[in-house]
């Protein structure tokens, strides 16, 4: 009767020294001492210690990269168009001949271009683009509305040459980037994007959404709904129009009720006063559509909504106007009714 009990206290002993092996007492040690690493590597990002790179000053660039100045953070800009960069050459910032410039004068290095063949150039592009000049522990930050596999190709290409990335598309046009209240969709490694807290806070609420490529997925999500958005909004006008409503009053009347909303908000009046400054081209939101399609494609998902609001914007396009902005919409819904709002 003696035997069973001691195999069975045998085998509770080896069981019991077998689980304390497979958990090395130093676990919980090394997971204190990484969050600490990462909570300090947070705190200690200032101007006095951390050099920023940016390309593309264009509508949204230039705001937001005079924010950084104003800040007091040294910045190296490249942009395609030297001239436009000039009132934040005169603010301090410094200029660099090429993306690959940028980063090698760098830590963190910042870019908003048009088109995801413009993102791989300035960034991936083996010659002069950023990463080629960045050094180890450097960190990417690219806000250009993109595909999300070119943000996990960028990322897996950092993380090659122990450099980080982050796809950080925003929205909020550029009165958010003007009034640094602009919503960033950040994807990447969560440290990463918790040590850039306090750039990001320059610019605008931040908001992390997962790993590589999924700022992007989030960003294409908020174009899907801004589409739709817009186009209920130009037809509710060109209705009220046609019913001899005063627009002002219709705008004004809708605005604090269900049908309110932020494209209203920054685009109503201006539609009103045939104001049609791009705060956003249509050639990009163009393009995020279609890449919003593509990627519906790859899904397998059917949004007849995403893909009517983009034949309406393609219009545009067709018709020379793809530089002004995306409240030019009304444009082609007063030629598919042979109306005019600039008559009222």
């Amino acid at each position: 009767m003696w035997l069973p009990l001691l195999l069975r206290s045998l085998r509770h002993s080896h069981s019991h020294s077998h689980s304390l092996i497979s958990v090395p007492p130093t676990a919980h040690l090394r997971r204190s001492m990484a969050t600490s690493t990462v909570t300090s590597a947070a705190e200690t990002i200032s101007p006095s210690n951390t050099r920023l790179g940016w390309i593309g000053t264009g509508v949204m660039g230039r705001s937001m990269c005079a924010h950084l100045i104003n800040a007091g953070y040294t910045l190296t800009i490249f942009t395609r168009t030297q001239p436009k960069a000039q009132p934040l050459l005169d603010m301090g910032a410094q200029w660099a001949p090429t993306p690959m410039a940028v980063a090698a004068q760098s830590d963190v290095v910042f870019s908003i271009v048009g088109y995801p063949s413009d993102v791989r150039h300035v960034l991936l592009h083996p010659s002069s683009g950023a990463l080629a000049g960045l050094r180890p522990g450097g960190v990417l930050v690219d806000m250009t509305t993109s595909e999300p596999s070119l943000a996990v190709e960028i990322h897996s290409a950092a993380a090659a040459l122990s450099c980080s990335s982050v796809d950080a598309p925003v929205s909020g046009g550029d009165r958010g980037a003007k009034n640094a209240s602009l919503s960033i969709f950040t994807g990447g490694d969560e440290p990463t994007v918790r040590r850039l807290a306090p750039v990001f806070s320059l610019l605008g609420r931040v908001n992390y959404m997962g790993g590589p490529g999924k700022g992007q997925f989030a960003k294409l999500a908020n174009q899907i709904t801004i589409a739709s958005t817009m186009v209920g909004l130009i037809e509710g006008l060109i209705y009220a129009h046609k019913a001899g409503l005063d627009l002002s009053l219709y705008l004004d009347a809708i605005s604090t009720g269900a049908a309110g909303s932020k494209s209203l908000d920054l685009y109503g009046s201006r539609i009103l006063k045939r104001d049609f400054e791009a705060g956003f081209f249509v050639n990009h939101f163009v393009k995020d559509l279609g890449i919003c399609l593509k990627e519906c494609e790859n899904m397998g998902l059917a949004l007849p909504g995403l893909a009517l609001a983009q034949q309406l914007y393609l219009s545009l396009k067709a018709h020379g106007e793809g530089d002004l902005g995306t409240q030019a919409l009304i444009l082609t819904l007063e030629r598919l009714n042979n109306v005019s709002l600039e008559k009222a």
